[in-house]
This record gives C-alpha cells, structure tokens and sequence, in this order.
C-alpha cells in the first residue's frame, strides 16, 4: 500500500517541479525494512534545484495531502545546501546515507561527504530531549494503562535508532533493523533488551497490543535508555 502513496507522491512532486527536481529519497523505516503499516512513517527528502517562495508555495497542496495521510512532510533541500548540512544533521544524515532508496532523479547522496563535528552532541542532546519528553508524557497517562501503552509504542522506533547511533559513535557498528540494535545495544551498554523487544513484538503484530502491562515495562524501559545516554555522554569525558 505504501509504494502507491510513493508513487503518487513523485507523480505530484515531478508535475509540480518539473526540471526543477533533482532527486526524490526515501529514508527510514521503509528503507531499513522496520517498517510497519500502523506505526511507521514514509520519510522523504526532495532536493531541488533552488527553493525560493515559489517552490514552497507550490509544495503546501502537496504536502498537506501527504500529512493526511498521517506521513511528516517531505525535507526540501536544494543541492547547493546538502553538503553544507551534513555537520547540524549528522544524525539525519548519517541515516539517509546508510539506509536510502533512490526513487527519482539523480544519486546525489553516493559522493556526499559528512561532517562528524556535532554528531556525538547531536546524539545526546536527542536522546536526552527524548528521555525528558516521556517522562513529561508519561506522568500524564499513567493512570490510564492504554494511552501509556501506546506512548511506549509510539517511542521505541525512535529510541532504536538513536541507540543506532550510539553503537556508531562507540565503534560497534551500525545496524539496519531494531532488533540486532537492541541486542548489540543490550552487549555493548547492558540495558535490559527485554521491554524493547517486547514493544518491537506487538509494534509487527506479534503479540496482542492488551497484553502489553505497559506499567511493568516502564521502568526497565528508562533505565535502558539512560544507560544509552550515560554511554555517549562518558564519551566526551
């Protein structure tokens, strides 16, 4: 279902720009292959040739019928600005350049060089940032075991792939899939792999999402990934 949205996506994007498009990427967790139907999104970047009031304008149609269908809306950059961006988007980056699809347009990633300068800031900054936004969350729903569950859902994707790039900055790889991310996060840092992979379980229709005690789950779940912040931040030390 989601290569229909795709290709409806590039056919609205190529009418709208015309020569002006240079490439269309997806990125994420449709091209990693974590991708799930209920929980995932479809990340798209769109390069242009330049991007003034003209080529914005001509993206709002575009992008709030992409939004509707419960998608972010697609990155514009225009090619001048991709390698000046890679320092202040390492992460971003890091992530487009290891798992992407080139789906129109021209491979203007391949010879693209990154800039490391902020990427273990990067890292922590969103980890903490993350970290402190559940637990701002989490104090408002844990009275209702449902809404906690589906904020602990809703996290994990997220969580996987910044733990993704921890393992990087130690050296210890970067894997595609969340699952082999949790188990060399759960070597290398020791967290508890167990609520992560039961999130990941009910995340691809393993398990029934009711049997899910999201209450049990919380604990472990943020000493995990405390134990990832407290691993990239003894790396500045």
């Amino acid at each position: 279902m989601h290569e229909k949205a795709l290709n409806q996506l590039l056919e609205k994007l190529r009418k709208s720009y015309g020569q002006r498009l240079v490439s269309v990427v997806l990125y994420g967790s449709a091209a990693t292959g974590d991708y799930c139907a209920r929980f995932s999104d479809l990340n798209v970047l769109a390069v242009l040739s330049e991007i003034t009031p003209a080529e914005i304008a001509a993206a709002g149609d575009i992008f709030r019928w992409w939004r509707g269908l419960g998608n972010p809306a697609p990155l514009l950059l225009a090619e001048h600005e991709l390698a000046s961006s890679t320092d202040c988007f390492a992460i971003e980056f890091h992530d487009i350049l290891a798992h992407h699809r080139l789906l129109d347009g021209r491979d203007v990633l391949s010879a693209l060089p990154l800039d490391d300068s902020f990427y273990r800031p990067q890292v922590e900054h969103d980890l903490r940032a993350k970290l402190l936004r559940l637990r701002q969350k989490a104090a408002g729903v844990m009275h209702d075991g449902g809404l906690l569950r589906a904020l602990l859902l809703d996290s994990v994707s997220n969580f996987c792939v910044l733990f993704r790039h921890a393992l990087a900055l130690h050296g210890a790889g970067f894997p595609s899939r969340h699952r082999e991310t949790i188990d060399l996060a759960r070597e290398r840092f020791g967290l508890d792999a167990a609520p992560f992979a039961r999130l990941l379980d009910v995340r691809e229709g393993r398990v029934n999402a009711r049997d899910l005690d999201a209450a049990v789950l919380l604990g472990p779940y943020l000493q995990g990934i405390s134990a990832v912040v407290e691993a990239v931040d003894r790396l500045a030390k």
